[in-house]
């Protein structure tokens, strides 16, 4: 008997939180946890009896454990006390919401599930810290402004060295940062391209061990011989030099065993740091760290897929022309993987570009450059980081491009405005291409078309006056681009910094290029070949397919509004609040003012109520106005805490 009153006391129990916690999440309408809706309710029940014996102690219902009192006016106090004890609960549990949302602090089984993971990432994170703060940038962490900075250079050399020593990550977070001349000064990209991904290349019966684990066979199946001293080693992988068993000469980039894992784990930190720093610092928020760290997350977890890569290639090669003198490697989707990528191997010139003449060279930089531009303006899909060690010049003067781990994609609007932007450049119109800058990339709030006009013409002005002065034209026009406020989206920003790499590149191969000229030429002929009879008569015919439909009917639609209007029947309708968005504004700030309305007048009448000393009494110590006047005083408070909910936290009720 003792087991069975002992398992309905538990059930009760569970009944009652469960019934408190749900009732609790209703009433307040935000999803408050269900982990402390349960706590409040099993708080709740815990206080409730000591309550219940105070309040029936002071009212004079109770005499220890004996009923003075009627039982109806008992069963009503019981019940107001207990409303009270709830809605104050209530109160605790919306300021405990407003200071700690659900969600902001783990759960306990999240905290168990998770620790040997935490553990691991604090130490991290510990070794991360300990190492910016050993080559003297600690400073940087502390929250507030950007510290003065009395030399500029030394802390350009020090963040090098401290990416360094931070791991495969951090270099190649330090070679993307390198590439930003819109965000950082001349000093830090200088120091940071100095930044090397280069490694000592991991042994050959490890790597042998991930190309048969990439392909899923051995290696004896797929190839005749193949090099195990690396033709290359990086951080992240290296690349060996094969061949299949049908004699074709190819290379195989594999990726080392832990850097997966050692990259994933060192990405949660940098994105996790870069939201500390953008929360904590003024600088951190001035240049975006935490979306830089982000969208430096995602292209980084995309370069460790060499699937992604594979697919990268095969859409740049598909973009190039038989004519161009531009090749990609052919890769062997069969015998690739996410950590294998098996390509055809370019065959480079003993001397590379040097022992050509002055004049091959220029060739060859005006195809690169011209290609590339095609790749934007035309395919909409490009080679995003065309820096000297990713362009190999052929035998036979062909230019090869390697490592299609970064590739840019962009759409119809977005090539039309960029090829619009290069015919500007080149019939040297800064109105024209101070439009197709807006058109690219929108009209900021506050711009000031005559200011960009004027200095967009200053731009064309400095960089057409020779080769020498061309040289940093894309970076200075991405500055112009930050100056003036435009939102850049990451593929347009992709493609300027392409543009910006490809600058270093073209005056590696050919001194002296002039950039801005060669540019002008490229997209004048882009853009004339889209404004040719027949490109122009193609495209006309896809836009009038699009719009036959509605021409189809416009006869008749035409013929009823004419009628319509001689017979006098034409009318104009107009839905107010058609939207469902404007419904739904409206109808919640009719409710909000009917709860703070009601509220208000709830919490006078219980003022009357509770400060009138006449009337009956419900027990000879508690008046009956008294208890109506703590049952409205009871309504206002729940209606009260309706209206702050719906106030604070219009987010999470949206």
């Amino acid at each position: 008997m003792a087991l069975v009153n002992g398992l309905v006391v538990v059930l009760f129990w569970v009944v009652s939180v469960l019934l408190l916690a749900g009732l609790a999440r209703r009433i307040l309408g935000v999803p408050v946890g269900w982990w402390r809706s349960v706590v409040f309710g099993l708080v709740l029940v815990a206080v409730s009896p000591p309550i219940l014996q105070f309040v029936g102690d002071r009212s004079g219902l109770l005499v220890g454990d004996r009923l003075t009192g009627s039982s109806a006016a008992a069963v009503l106090l019981v019940v107001l006390t207990i409303a009270w004890t709830f809605t104050l609960g209530l109160a605790a549990l919306v300021i405990l919401e407003a200071i700690l949302p659900t969600g902001t602090v783990p759960g306990l089984v999240t905290l168990v599930r998770n620790w040997r993971g935490q553990r691991r990432r604090t130490r991290r994170y510990t070794a991360i810290v300990g190492i910016a703060v050993r080559h003297g940038l600690g400073r940087f962490l502390r929250p507030g402004r950007l510290p003065a900075d009395p030399g500029l250079g030394q802390t350009a050399v020090a963040l090098r060295r401290a990416l360094e020593d931070g791991g495969v990550a951090f270099v190649k977070l330090g070679q993307t940062l390198s590439t930003r001349r819109d965000l950082l000064p001349p000093v830090l990209i200088d120091e940071l391209s100095k930044l090397q991904s280069q490694a000592e290349p991991a042994p050959w019966p490890q790597i042998e061990k991930a190309i048969a684990d990439g392909l899923g066979r051995p290696i004896s199946s797929v190839f005749a011989s193949i090099e195990p001293a690396p033709l290359a080693a990086a951080s992240v992988g290296q690349v060996h030099s094969a061949r299949l068993l049908d004699g074709t000469d190819v290379v195989v980039k594999v990726q080392r065993p832990a850097a997966r894992h050692q990259i994933a784990a060192d990405l949660d930190i940098i994105v996790r740091l870069g939201a500390r720093l953008d929360r904590t610092t003024g600088w951190g928020r001035s240049l975006g760290v935490r979306r830089l760290a982000e969208g430096f997350a995602a292209s980084l977890r995309e370069e460790l897929d060499y699937t992604v890569e594979l697919e990268n290639t095969q859409a740049v090669a598909a973009g190039l022309q038989s004519s161009d003198r531009i090749v990609v490697p052919r890769p062997f989707p069969d015998l690739s993987s996410p950590t294998v990528l098996v390509m055809s191997r370019l065959s480079a010139a003993s001397g590379g570009f040097h022992d050509l003449a002055a004049d091959d060279r220029r060739r060859l930089a005006t195809d690169l450059l011209g290609s590339v531009l095609r790749q934007i303006v035309v395919t909409g899909v490009f080679h995003a980081d065309l820096h000297p060690g990713n362009v190999l010049i052929g035998p036979d003067g062909t230019v090869g491009l390697l490592d299609f781990g970064a590739v840019g994609r962009l759409d119809r609007t977005a090539r039309s405005a960029l090829g619009l932007l290069l015919y500007a450049i080149e019939r040297d119109d800064p109105i024209a291409a101070a439009s197709s800058l807006v058109e690219l990339l929108g009209r900021p709030e506050d711009l000031d078309q005559r200011t960009l006009e004027r200095e967009v013409g200053e731009l064309m002005v400095r960089y057409r006056t020779g080769a020498a002065a061309a040289a940093g034209v894309f970076t200075a026009l991405f500055r112009l681009v930050v100056r003036h406020r435009f939102a850049v989206p990451a593929q347009v920003a992709a493609a300027f910094r392409a543009m910006g790499a490809l600058e270093g590149t073209l005056s590696l191969i050919s001194p002296g290029f002039d950039l801005l000229a060669a540019a002008q030429a490229a997209g004048g002929r882009l853009m004339r070949d889209a404004f040719e009879p027949a490109a122009v008569r193609h495209t006309l015919e896809g836009q009038l397919a699009s719009l036959l439909p509605i021409l189809q009917r416009l006869p008749q639609r035409l013929n009823k509004i004419v009628e319509d209007t001689e017979q006098g029947r034409l009318t104009i309708q107009v839905r107010a609040l058609a939207d469902r968005r404007d419904r739904q504004f409206i109808t919640g700030l009719a409710q909000q003012m009917m709860l703070t309305i009601l509220a208000a007048a709830a919490a006078v009448g219980a003022i009357i109520l509770l400060t009138s000393a006449a009337g009956p009494r419900l027990t000879p110590t508690v008046p009956l106005y008294a208890f109506l006047g703590y049952v409205l005083l009871f309504v206002a408070f729940v209606l009260g805490l309706r209206v702050l909910v719906r106030v604070f936290f219009r987010a999470s009720l949206d």
